[in-house]
């Protein structure tokens, strides 16, 4: 269908829309930690507030995406969860009490993450509608987190990181207002077949390539949480946080065009070993550094490590699982990347890093890396049998190719940095 000059500015609204959402993720992922330290919260609190968002995602997902299908509505839906992020934000920004941001935060997240498949999904539907690839849009999201990793830092150097809520307020009302120009759309979120789950949890070669996953996703989720505190201890201000964000999000740039021309022609084993490594050595480099500038040349190896390993860990992905479970084993590896591991490593390594220091909280997180590595490698040099789908398990219903690269762009948001 060809774009009519009635609907040509649709796609420049969700590349907007896109760059903006950014913006409040590098706050919950960059400065929502500086802003929990400022308020006097221990390590294992800031821990724990941030291994709540990936238990909230679980059931706020399901339930905004059972709401936008019932209703056959996304623009809706996104103004809603705006608007309780920003009332949300506005609530945290005179709350002190460990009790009360708990209850709050809880609350944020539950409007917060939805955000992402949802504009994925309306996104993907309307680059298909153009004829265009969906990551023409998607890129936005990367441009937008690398400029507001830098931006926030510079604004919140001058006002100062108590005032962090004021900036997601403002942040979400400006995807709020680009929210009003987007067409709305009807197409629900991709959901968890699940009729397919045993059918993909019998696979013996999956569950060893989950178990790799967890053990890799443990140690990155720990860096996660504590990479902004680490560099705050080390004397970093705003702006070098803001700078050590954009090298990391800038660096996984070539890889991903690397990857996306050149990757097909190595098999994925090795590349996952090499990527499981190079966060090893990533997360020892960061342990026993001595400066926040160092740490800043060491976000360079993002691109080596969360780069490689994402774009590999798809690809296999989407190898070892049949089509029609497709959205299935998707959904499967997002708890397993990001909500299952993130509830952990928020309280495990909260506890580690305030009882044991830093050195070896990152030791801990470059063990569990190694652990992967080793899986990884091991199924590499000792190939089990093929993965092989009974007959029986084929009464699956077939994903849309929409779901599947909605559930795989979701991902990516939850993954990057």
């Amino acid at each position: 269908m060809k774009s009519t000059p009635s609907v040509r500015p649709e796609l420049p609204w969700l590349r907007a829309f896109t760059f903006t959402i950014f913006g409040t993720s590098v706050l919950v992922s960059s400065y929502f930690p500086l802003f929990y330290a400022g308020l006097g919260f221990s390590n294992s609190q800031i821990g724990l507030l941030y291994a709540l968002g990936p238990m909230i995602s679980l059931v706020a997902n399901l339930l905004w995406s059972v709401a936008s299908d019932k209703y056959r509505t996304i623009k809706k839906i996104m103004l809603i969860l705006l608007i309780g992020q920003m009332i949300m934000s506005a609530v945290l920004s005179v709350s002190t009490k460990f009790s009360v941001i708990i209850l709050v935060i809880t609350i944020f997240y539950f409007f917060f993450y939805p955000v992402f498949p949802l504009s994925d999904t309306i996104a993907i539907n309307a680059a298909k509608r153009h004829k265009k690839n969906f990551i023409t849009v998607r890129i936005f999201g990367s441009i937008g987190y690398a400029f507001y990793a830098l931006f926030i830092g510079y604004v919140l150097s001058l006002i100062g990181s108590s005032r962090t809520m004021w900036v997601a307020i403002g942040i979400a009302a400006i995807a709020l207002a680009i929210t009003l120009f987007i067409k709305d759309q009807d197409s629900p979120v991709a959901k968890m077949d699940m009729s397919g789950i045993w059918g993909i949890l019998k696979q013996k070669e999956l569950l060893w390539f989950f178990g790799c996953v967890f053990s890799l996703a443990i140690a990155v989720r720990m860096n996660d949480a504590f990479l902004t505190v680490t560099l705050n201890d080390l004397g970093a201000t705003e702006k070098i946080i803001g700078w050590a964000q954009l090298a990391s999000s800038l660096s996984e740039i070539p890889i991903f065009l690397l990857l996306s021309l050149y990757g097909e022609k190595i098999k994925e084993l090795p590349l996952l070993v090499f990527a499981s490594l190079m966060f090893a050595t990533r997360f020892l480099l960061v342990g026993v550094a001595d400066s926040a500038y160092s740490l800043i040349a060491i976000q360079l190896l993002h691109s080596l490590s969360f780069g490689v390993f994402y774009v590999t860990s798809i690809r296999m992905l989407t190898r070892l699982i049949p089509d029609h479970y497709r959205a299935t084993g998707m959904a499967l590896y997002t708890i397993v990347w990001s909500s299952a591991s993130g509830l952990l490593s928020g309280t495990f390594g909260g506890v580690v890093f305030e009882q044991f220091g830093r050195h070896n909280f990152y030791l801990v997180a470059m063990s569990f890396a190694l652990l992967a590595c080793l899986g990884f490698a091991s199924r590499y040099f000792y190939p089990g049998p093929r993965l092989r789908v009974q007959a029986a398990d084929r009464g699956g219903v077939q994903p849309t190719k929409a779901q599947t690269a909605s559930s795989a762009s979701a991902e990516e948001e939850t993954l990057s940095n």
